[in-house]
Order: structure tokens, then sequence, then C-alpha cells
């Protein structure tokens, strides 16, 4: 019987687990999903937990109710070390496993070494334990006097600090004090022009003031016990001003880099620490270890760049399935993988979100947000899951009215 590992348990991981329950194996393999967390996280709508819109169990289902049983073993944990040469992982418990074929899907992390402070006090957010510590700690400074307001400050004015912006702004209201601080000369660097405008316009009706062309130097806790008010020390680059002010809470969303255990393995990699693969998602030297996601640096068929998003992974996941049925029964070619962008989503507050999809078309308001939420709602991991959800969007607003009569 051969032996899949599947290391992270993100929209690369889970969704290659789910694939590979599915592919029409003679013998069945023996397929096991490692993750630290007890729970898989649609990443996109994370955002939708700061503002009620949706709850834990919508965003963050338990792996165990999602993994066909009797097909794909999850086992919670941390892995320490990966032995490409014996074909071992080793993780922080001191159990290890042996693999005939390994997927390395561990996603990335939030650097916040870089910047004094950032360690210790921002808030970054990326995964349900981010998301459940930014709601407590916005939940306490709502719970302060009403008249004081709120100061927030954000890094980082990609897709995620957009977003981030947009709902806190939402929730806040007029309380809220919103800064989106951004390195660069624009937002949403990278986007499509539609996506910067309708964002652009989001921001400012929110009255979120963006700082462009400016850099964070420094955070500090004023209190002993790291409560709020933080000094935030900022500096313009056009004029090389220092700024300083304070705020009561600092969101980082700036840049990712590959988990510890990518770093420390003995694999090829690019500059930026992301290991090199193949358009069929295999490394270079282990052609039994693939990767994907924010791990790795993806090139599709024609030696293309594919960027790390969640719709990548998500294609990816596909392909890497395939591939590893094919390479472990040597029945079919292995395919390279071939990416299809479907446009770009972003939430921009409460009921509202852009939508551009390739051809020009985009959707805003309303009709962006209706547009993607069923998007997202067809790509959650099962469909028990997605009708789950659909329902519970379907039947909330029902209750919410006859509640509020």
């Amino acid at each position: 019987m051969n032996r899949i590992c599947i290391l992270g348990g993100g929209f690369g991981g889970l969704y290659t687990a789910l694939e590979l329950s599915r592919q029409p194996w003679s013998e069945p393999p023996q397929i096991t999903l490692v993750d630290r967390q007890e729970r898989f996280v649609f990443a996109p709508l994370l955002y939708e937990l700061l503002t009620g819109e949706m709850e834990d169990w919508e965003v963050a289902p338990r792996f165990q109710d999602l993994l066909p049983p009797g097909s794909v073993q999850f086992r919670r944990g941390s892995v320490r070390a990966i032995d490409p040469q014996a074909r071992r992982v080793e993780l922080e418990d001191g159990q290890s496993l042996e693999y005939d074929a390994l997927v390395l899907a561990l996603g990335g992390e939030t650097p916040l070494e870089s910047v004094p402070g950032a360690a210790e006090f921002a808030f970054p957010f990326r995964t349900l334990a981010d998301a459940q510590r930014l709601r407590a700690h916005l939940k306490a400074l709502e719970e302060r006097d009403p008249a004081q307001p709120v100061a927030l400050a954000i890094a980082g004015a990609g897709a995620s600090g957009v977003e981030l912006a947009c709902k806190l702004a939402d929730r806040l209201g007029w309380r809220g004090r919103i800064r989106l601080i951004e390195l660069g000369s624009q937002i949403l660097s990278g986007f499509a022009p539609s996506s910067r405008e309708a964002a652009q316009e989001a921001l400012a009706q929110r009255r979120v003031q963006v700082e462009l062309q400016t850099k964070v130097l420094g955070i500090e806790a004023l209190n002993e016990n790291g409560a709020p008010p933080f000094r935030l020390q900022l500096q313009r680059l056009e004029s090389q001003e220092i700024a300083t002010d304070l705020v009561d809470a600092v969101l980082w969303t700036v840049g990712t880099r590959p988990a510890a255990v990518i770093a420390n393995l003995d694999l090829p990699k690019t500059e930026r620490g992301r290991l090199q693969v193949l358009s069929t998602l295999q490394t270079p030297t282990f052609p039994e270890i693939f990767a994907l996601g924010d791990a790795a640096a993806v090139v599709d068929a024609e030696g293309q760049p594919v960027p790390a998003t969640a719709q990548a992974a998500f294609q990816q996941a596909g392909y890497c399935a395939w591939n590893l049925w094919a390479l472990l029964t040597q029945e079919r070619p292995l395919l390279p993988f071939r990416y299809f962008s479907l446009g770009e989503m972003l939430s921009l507050g409460v009921d509202t979100a852009v939508l551009s999809a390739l051809g020009g078309l985009t959707l805003t308001g309303p009709l962006g947000y209706l547009a993607r939420r069923t998007a997202y709602l067809v790509r959650l991991p099962t469909l028990e899951h997605q009708l789950k959800v659909g329902w519970n969007w379907i039947t909330r607003p029902l209750w919410q009215g006859l509640l509020a009569r």
C-alpha cells in the first residue's frame, strides 16, 4: 500500500487530500494529512468574522468533519523536520511518518521580526486564532468610554490590508480612526485598475486615511502590561519626515515567507526561500516530493510564474492529486500545471465587494458582494459544508428579522 503524506491543511493540502480520495485507485493508498490546527481556514472569508457576517464554523470547519472517513487520516501536529533521503517526516511530539510520496503545502507565515515591536505588539491576520484575538481586542476597545474613538493602524495596503480597513471601518462606524499605511506608491499593487478604483472609493467613503510611501519604523507599548495605546513611529519616504502617533492597535499584513521547516529543508529554493518546482509540481531532485501554494515557486506549462493566491492553490491541488495518482500507479502521464485566472475579488465592507473578471467585467457594491459570496460558496471544501453554509446564509436574515420584531 502506498503511503502519501500531506503537510499543511490549507487550500493546497486539504483540497489535494480530497481530490486524492476521489482518484480511481486499484488499491487505495494510505493518505495522512498533517496540520498544526484542528480546523481548516477558508482564508478569503476570514474578514467576515470581524463584522459578524459569518460564524467561526462556517469559515473554519474541523478537518475531521471535512475528510472522508476511511480515505484520509488527519493527524494534528507540528512538523519538526523532513528527511527526503529516508522518506520520513519527524513531528514535534517525537512521532514520525514514513511516506512513498510527500506533499509540501505548509503555506506561509507573516514576518514580524524586521520592525522593532511588531512581533510583540502587532496583530497578524492569517489564522482563525489571529481573527479571534483581534476580535477580542476590538471588543475591549469598544467597551471603553463610548465617546472615545478607536484608533487603528494597518500596515500594508495589499488585498488583506484593504479588506481589513473596510470591514473595520464598517464595524466601528463613527468611532473608527483607521489608517492604512503602505510603503509603495499605490494600494493593491498588481491588481486590475477597476479593483483599485473601487477600493479607493470604498476607503474614501469610510474615511480611511491612506498613507503611501510610508514606512513603519517601530511599535512601542506605553503600558507594562502591553495594553493600548501603542506608540507608532513612521517615516515619510518623500520628505524623510519622522512622525510618532498613538494608536490602539497595529494590524500587520505585510509580506509572507515560507514556514520554518521549509527554510531548513535541503531542497532547491528561490532567493525568497520558496521551493523550486517543475511544472508538474514536483521538486527537481526528489520526484516523489510535490510542493504547492505559498511554499512553492510554481510555474505553469509555459514556464510562467504563478501567483501565490488562494485560487492558484485551489487549482494546483487538482493537478497535484492527479500527478500523485499518475506517478504511483504508472497508468497515465503526469500533467504540467496550467493556471487559469478567474479574476479578482475583494470585500470592501459589510455587504459590498468588487469582482473584476476576465473580459473587463466588473461588479461592485451589493451585486459584487453576492457574486463573491456565490463564488466562494461553491469553492467550500465539501458539498455537505456548502449546503450547511448556504442554508445558514438563507435562514439567518429571516431569523434576524423575526427577532427584531
